[in-house]
């Protein structure tokens, strides 16, 4: 799904948070806009570029690799990364690059990540906008649910073929089973499937092999690993006092607006995009961006 195309790196260098290197990119002179990726919790930075290369003209936008993502450290087991590091590492990496807080733009995993910093890290935090990401580890089990739904309904040849290597023993983070899974992805991620060609990659943007230790390596049919220790944050919301936007794809079929909706609060703003998936700041480019500029300058 993702395509290794030319694209421009923001100035970059490593930092040492908590005994690790951790490596940033930082562009522009304004009010600092960290962003949070996601692609699970394997994803690096990398593909938010360029979707973002023209707020950085407006604000300090930094770009940051998890510990074990990207060029950052990798460690020697990865059962050391864990949602809870992964939180107290952008604590410490606020601490030092914007100590009077940064705005949050959390992406997916990055959201979950978001919603902790809001909540026990306030002071580092100007404001949240959460753009195609989840409230719960309820929530990404029925993601999974509605996907393997919608590949059943609408490739039942390939829906076959899973339940077939999944009768032979096969989990469904098995090489056979993610290529299997990946030909239904343009079709659940995304309102316009051909917009599955605009998600940027590189050599060693994503940590294949973090994703089944993390998530559990049976994902696709019942999460497992860190993913049942992330908090549900539905009965935590309502104590968010920074302000606070949720962004979602009406076209999403995994975090699918039904979902979407246990986020709606009176000191949150819910608002679904219309013509995007589960990656709204590539579909709806503009819209996203309209928004960040407004919601970080209010």
């Amino acid at each position: 799904m993702t395509t290794t195309k030319c694209f421009q790196h923001a100035p970059g260098s490593f930092y040492n948070i908590r005994g690790k290197k951790i490596w940033v990119e930082e562009v522009g002179d304004g009010e600092p806009l960290l962003l949070l990726s996601g692609l699970g919790p394997a994803g690096s930075h990398v593909i938010f570029h360029p979707h973002f290369d023209v707020l950085h003209s407006e604000f300090r936008v930094i770009y940051v690799d998890l510990f074990g993502r990207g060029c950052s450290d990798k460690p020697d087991c990865l059962e050391e990364i864990t949602f809870e590091n992964d939180v107290l590492d952008v604590v410490c990496l606020l601490e030092k690059l914007a100590p009077q807080g940064a705005h949050l733009f959390g992406f997916s995993y990055g959201g979950l990540i978001s919603l902790q910093l809001a909540i026990n890290h306030s002071h580092l935090v100007k404001s949240v906008l959460l753009c195609n990401s989840l409230h719960s580890p309820e929530m990404w089990q029925k993601n999974h649910e509605n996907i393997n739904k919608v590949i059943e309904t609408q490739l039942p040849d390939v829906w076959a073929e899973i339940l077939h290597l999944r009768c032979d023993g096969y989990v469904s983070t098995s090489s056979e089973m993610q290529a299997l899974f990946a030909k239904g992805a343009s079709i659940v991620r995304f309102y316009n499937p051909q917009n599955a060609d605009q998600l940027m990659t590189e050599p060693g943007a994503r940590n294949t092999e973090l994703y089944p230790i993390f998530c559990g390596e049976d994902v696709d049919f019942s999460i497992g690993g860190q993913l049942l220790h992330i908090p549900d944050f539905r009965p935590l919301l309502d104590k968010i006092a920074i302000p606070m936007i949720v962004l979602a794809g009406r076209f999403d079929r995994a975090l699918y607006p039904k979902l979407q909706q246990d986020f709606e609060r009176k000191n949150i703003h819910l608002q679904f995009l219309e013509r995007s998936g589960s990656f709204s700041f590539i579909e709806e480019n503009d819209k996203v961006l309209n928004i960040i500029r407004a919601h970080c300058k209010s």
